[in-house]
């Protein structure tokens, strides 16, 4: 790195790119390299490790740098070459500056690798895709997804994955997504016939994510229901179907099983995907106020998200007071955002818990009220506002929400006394709530726990066995010594 402070006193500023190029293109050859030591092995985590190493070096990409990887990855003038090379922006200039600077260090290739081949197919594609180049994307990843349906290797299956999520990201990008709704399903298919795993997760989670962009909801629960459940080998691609399994859940009114997926959805998200646990956290809230729940004030001042949630947190703020003509307010204010993240329809549902949470407080503040003053208090704008607070009152009494009696004849709410809470079972529901949080939360733990390979073969000896048993007797009587010292 120091090289580059040097170069400054150089008076020729063109040497600056041919230097800085050489170094991500090396680093390109080494990805090259581990797949190819992961397709001879077979050992998919070093494919995994290329993919991830790619995704450092995403930003620093430029036409040269892939060019000078196409002829060193591919054999040149082949028709996989020749089309890739298609696909990618005219850069003279700087084509010139890298082959000078890399002519010494060709290797002549040889016929391709079938990673290799989807590997550089991956490239272009992240890179057009960066450069938003997106008629282009479309066209190579087209080509990509027309090669892998040829190819049936257990290393492919991770580079699969990834080309089937920008092949999707690339179409949808450009509004052409119910297009290749068909070939996603014949995908899933195959996917299915081939035991690939993790091609039948990512796959699955594009088909929702395809049905819910045009609100199919039901197709979409169809899907998800009748397809094949495993354990998931990807937590990126389990995060994202809790999150549609839990807009599917809030759509059919399932609201308990909606917040359970859409918070373990945010709560399994990698810290660095934000913009994800942004929208998790925005259902998880609209969820937790159609249960009847108030959100905590942490939730809405988790750091990065404080001003996404804001509108949200007023809609919450809202509903907590129980004032219709505010919630209606906040509603128009914020109307465009709530439209965006496609929850308008839900807020309109929230209307009736506002007035369930308005009239709750009414009768814990008045043990007797005229219906007259409760429609005034719940600023119920109807033709006939008596009647629908009546009626409102009504239902509230027969759900359980309030505590009280109507009285017809003189127009009247009576309130009954409150009751102590812990005489009933709601303490023993909550705490039963929490526990079953936690044994999930330490089953998911017990699951995600690694062990070396082949560990449960390995035996040990009698003399290491001897070794660790006399180790665990001087470390136990070294720990009793220090504490008769300290007393």
């Amino acid at each position: 790195m120091t090289q580059d402070v040097e170069m400054k006193e150089v008076p020729v500023p063109s040497n600056s790119v041919s230097s800085a190029s050489p170094s991500i293109l090396h680093n390109l050859k080494e990805i090259a390299s581990l797949l190819e030591t992961a397709a001879y092995t077979r050992e998919v985590r070093r494919i995994v490790r290329a993919v991830r190493l790619t995704m450092v070096l995403r930003r620093k990409l430029k036409v040269s740098v892939i060019s000078a990887f196409l002829n060193f990855a591919l054999t040149p003038g082949s028709e996989v070459h020749s089309r890739l090379l298609s696909f990618l922006p005219k850069d003279d200039e700087q084509d010139m500056d890298v082959d000078t600077a890399t002519s010494a260090t060709q290797v002549p290739a040889k016929h391709a690798l079938p990673e290799l081949e989807m590997y550089s197919y991956l490239l272009v594609l992240i890179f057009l895709i960066d450069q938003k180049k997106y008629i282009e994307a479309k066209a190579c990843a087209s080509a990509s997804i027309a090669r892998i349906k040829n190819l049936n290797r257990r290393t492919i299956d991770v580079l699969a994955s990834r080309l089937y999520f920008y092949y999707s990201l690339s179409y949808e990008l450009t509004g052409d997504l119910a297009e290749i709704r068909g070939n996603l399903l014949n995908l899933h298919r195959i996917a299915t016939l081939r035991h690939d795993e993790l091609g039948q997760e990512t796959l699955l989670n594009l088909l929702l994510r395809n049905y819910l962009h045009y609100n199919l909801y039901d197709q979409a629960e169809k899907l998800r229901s009748k397809a094949p459940r495993f354990e998931a080998h990807s937590n990126q691609q389990f995060c994202r179907y809790l999150f549609y399994l839990g807009k599917i859940r809030t759509i059919q009114l399932e609201y308990t099983d909606a917040k359970e997926s859409l918070l373990q959805a945010a709560r399994k998200a990698p810290i660095a995907a934000l913009g994800f646990r942004i929208q998790c956290n925005k259902w998880a809230i609209i969820v937790r106020l159609l249960l009847g729940e108030i959100p905590e004030r942490t939730v809405f001042m988790q750091k990065g998200m404080e001003k996404a949630l804001r509108p949200y947190f007023e809609l919450t703020n809202a509903v907590r007071i129980g004032d219709l003509e505010l919630f209606k307010n906040i509603a128009e204010k914020f109307s465009n955002v709530f439209n965006a993240d496609r929850t308008h329809n839900l807020i309109v549902r929230l209307r009736h818990n506002v007035i369930r949470t308005g009239l709750r407080n009414i009768s814990i503040s008045y043990s007797r009220i005229s219906l007259v003053d409760v429609a005034k208090k719940l600023r119920l704008d109807s033709p006939n506002p008596v009647a629908d607070a009546e009626s409102i009152v009504a239902k509230a009494i027969r759900d359980g929400a309030i505590d009280a009696t109507l009285d017809h004849a003189n127009g009247w709410m009576v309130s009954k006394e409150t009751g102590d809470i812990y005489s009933t079972n709601e303490p023993q529901a909550a705490f039963d709530t929490r526990i079953a949080f936690c044994l999930n939360l330490h089953n998911d733990a017990v699951r995600a726990l690694r062990f070396p390979p082949n560990s449960h073969k390995e035996k040990e000896s009698a003399e290491k066995r001897r070794e660790r048993q006399q180790q665990e007797q001087e470390l136990a009587k070294h720990i009793a010594e220090e504490d008769d010292d300290e007393f």
